[in-house]
């Protein structure tokens, strides 16, 4: 099976304000149609996502953050145990451990780590977000790599 190159998952609840900011971000990068890209969009990460990170040669995982630095912070992340007790919550770095686990070395991944204020259950996204949002989008879709998007980077 041919896969496309890069996978951009996009993380979170639409149904609360500036959680949004993944599946919007999907939303948006599907209407550009980019080549080479495979979008998915879910409320958290499950460990079968580990599934599709194989045959990759780059996976964003992108997320609001109800803190940190504005605009957004982009940057890689590795591969780690998650210790905790939640069957409901993943990290981007527990899934790639998951990947390790099973399959050998994972792709390389990064998060985008979108800025948001308001995670209200009916709200919609805040001024503020939206604005985020664009920044983001543009970065992303401009270097469209690991640890290249300026806005803040980690590292």
């Amino acid at each position: 099976m041919n896969l496309p190159p890069t996978l951009i998952i996009g993380i979170g609840n639409p149904s609360r304000g500036d959680d949004a900011l993944g599946p919007r971000c999907i939303e948006r990068l599907e209407a550009m149609a980019l080549p080479g890209v495979e979008l998915l969009t879910d409320f958290q990460l499950q460990v079968e996502y580990a599934l599709d990170l194989q045959g990759r040669e780059q996976v964003i995982f992108i997320d609001a953050a109800a803190s940190g630095p504005e605009p957004f912070l982009y940057g890689p992340v590795a591969a780690m145990e998650d210790v905790s007790y939640s069957s409901h919550a993943l990290s981007p770095g527990a899934l790639l451990h998951a990947y390790q686990k099973l399959y050998g070395e994972p792709p390389p991944a990064c998060v985008m780590a979108i800025r948001g204020y308001g995670f209200e259950l009916g709200e919609g996204l805040t001024e503020q977000a939206a604005g985020n949002l664009e920044a983001a989008l543009a970065a992303l879709t401009e270097t469209m790599g690991c640890g290249s998007a300026s806005g803040r980077q980690s590292s």
